[in-house]
Order: C-alpha cells, then structure tokens, then sequence
C-alpha cells in the first residue's frame, strides 16, 4: 500500500540528518515522500551518499514534487526484499547473497576476473540485466530500480596473510552468492553474517576474517578488528546489489512523475551514480587503513594471482552454468558485461 504523505523531508546524509528532515519539508513542500529503509550503520557511505544522491536525482527530475525520508534499523538486510513488498517501506537495496536460493542471475556480476571501477561494474549490471537477466523474474513483485555492485572484494582479518595457502582452513564470514563459491574453493569455512555484524563477529573472535570490500575498513570500521587485508588485484568476488520499490506505491504516482523517474534517475542512470559512489567509499576506506598506523595491505603474489585465476575460472564456469539453468543466456550476459566494463569510459 503507498505510503505517500504532503509532508516532504529532505535527505541530506546520514542518520544525523534525519531529525532535520521535518524542518526541511515546510520549505520545500513536496506533494509526495517515499520512505526509504536503510539497513547500513548510521554513517556508512550507504547513508551518507547513496541515499543523498537519490533524493537529489528524484527532487531535480520531479521539479521538487517527489522526496524521501530516511528510516534506520526497520529491519535486518535479508528482511528487505519482503518488507518492501509488504508496503513497510517504499524503497530499500537488497544484497542478493543474503537470499540463498532466492537469486541466481545476479552471481553474474559477482565473478571474479572482471577489470574495471565499481561504477563501470554497475552500468553494465544493468544493462546485462535489461537484457538478459530479468527474465528471470527473481525480483517479482518488486520494481527494480537500479543494479550495482561494490568494489572488488579482499580478505581482511587480524592475523597477517600473505598467501592463498594461509587461507586454508580459516573460518571466515562470508556473505553468500559467488562468495561462497570461492571460499570453497580456497578450503576456507564460510560463515554467514550480515555486514553490519561484522565488527562484532571479528571482535568476539567468532571469525578469523572478511571477505568485503575497501569501504568496509571505514564503513564497518574494520580498521580496528581486522588490521591485515590481503589484496587480489580485481578482487576475490564483487557483491550484487538491487535498488528495489514498492510497485504499488510506484503506481499511485502520477503518470508524469512515474514518466520521469523511469527516464532521468531509475535504470542506467542510478546504477551509474552509486556504482561511482561506491568507488569513492572504496578509496575512502583504503585511505583509512593507510592512515591506522598499524594496519597493512599484502598484494598477492604473481604465482598466487595465477593460481587464483585458474579458481576463477573453475567458478566462473559453474556460475554461468546455474545462470544458463534458469533460462537465460549466461554466456551472452557475460560476455555483455566483460566487453561493456572493457569500453566503459
């Protein structure tokens, strides 16, 4: 059911920001405010910059008609995807490894080997998933707004590792999809934890070590628990991530704001923006661990990196083959992908 109120808020960072919203909506006066639930740490880059951004591509292309209003912790990141379909919430982003069974096409984009930005990552995503992907229809009932992915993902952990060999036998959150695939692959012993649980699990020694992004040493303030990141040039896995609405509170809309949401900021556009945010918190954390003092980043070695595109490979075939089972031309997806992050500018 839409939740649409005459009382717009305005978006402008973090959870610190949201008891200003009120103040903010008496100027702007915005006919419509879609509540937005966000399951991310009060000042993590989701909070800070993703959602800012949205709001300002909704206000710009609905002249100031649309807003949003940020709401923290309505529930945890596997809970998103229903509670956005049960009309809680109007907006949210899903992390689609949290849903074990639920999504298949999106491991596409989670391969390790791809060369290129976050941002270059999320404009194909989207257009592998215009294409070929949805399909699927593995997001039914919701509308998808946008499709990206995080920067390559890297091992941190407290104890220094400096070889793929080391990672045998360590126990290590991870957080499903081709994540797992690969932790199998390195006889690692995956645990699956939501990220906000992250620095808790490291701190209570519940995990050796994370595979996650560079935000992550800030975002999650890995920093502190997790001092050593062993670095694989294009990372271990990239994560897949979905922009999801509420489909009817998208319909309650008027046709000229639905016509300009789909054509300036849902689609193409919006995978751009955050796939070109999430490399800005990439950098950000990696800044943070170089600035810690006693935290260390270790490049995997030239025979390593051989010996894990050789696992690439190995999952690579097994992801395109559980893709191409649900009736969609994997091979084809991904070859769109490779070829659009390779031209991406």
């Amino acid at each position: 059911m839409a939740k649409f109120t005459k009382l717009a808020s305005l978006l402008a960072g973090a959870a610190l920001a949201v008891s200003g919203t009120f103040a903010a909506a008496s100027e702007n006066k915005a006919e419509y405010t879609l509540t937005i639930s966000s399951w991310a740490p009060p000042t993590h880059g989701i909070n800070a910059k993703m959602w800012p951004k949205f709001t300002q591509m909704v206000e710009e292309a609905t002249g100031g008609r649309v807003t949003t209003e940020l709401k923290l912790g309505m529930a945890p990141p596997p809970a998103q995807p229903d509670l956005i379909m049960d009309g809680a919430a109007d907006l949210s982003i899903i992390f689609h490894g949290y849903q074990p069974g639920r999504f298949t096409t999106t491991k596409l984009i989670e391969l390790p080997g791809y060369e290129g930005s976050a941002e270059a990552a999320s404009v194909a995503y989207w257009r592998a998933y215009d294409k070929y992907l949805k399909k699927a229809d593995e997001h039914r009932g919701l509308k998808v707004v946008a499709m990206f992915t995080h920067g390559p993902a890297q091992l941190h952990s407290n104890r220094k590792v400096t070889s793929l060999a080391e990672m045998n036998g360590m126990k290590v959150r991870v957080p499903g999809g081709v994540a797992s695939d690969v932790a199998d692959k390195l006889g690692m012993t995956g645990i699956k934890v939501p990220a906000p649980k992250v620095y808790e699990t490291l701190a209570s020694n519940a995990a050796d070590g994370v595979v996650m992004p560079m935000e992550s040493r800030k975002g999650f303030k890995l920093t502190e628990v997790a001092k050593n990141v062993y670095e694989m040039p294009g990372g271990l896995y990239r994560g897949s991530f979905a922009f999801i609405m509420n489909q009817d509170s998208f319909d309650a809309l008027p046709e000229d704001i639905r016509k300009a949401l789909d054509e300036k900021v849902f689609g193409e556009p919006l995978s751009r923006e955050i796939g070109k945010i999430w490399d800005e918190i990439d950098e950000i954390g990696r800044e943070a661990t170089l600035a810690a003092g006693d935290n260390a980043i270790i490049e995997a070695s030239a025979e390593d990196q051989a010996k894990f595109a050789q696992i690439a490979e190995e999952v690579r075939k097994k992801v395109i083959a559980e893709v191409a089972a649900k009736g969609v031309d994997a091979q084809a997806a991904y070859e769109m992908i490779k070829a659009d992050m390779a031209a991406y500018k």
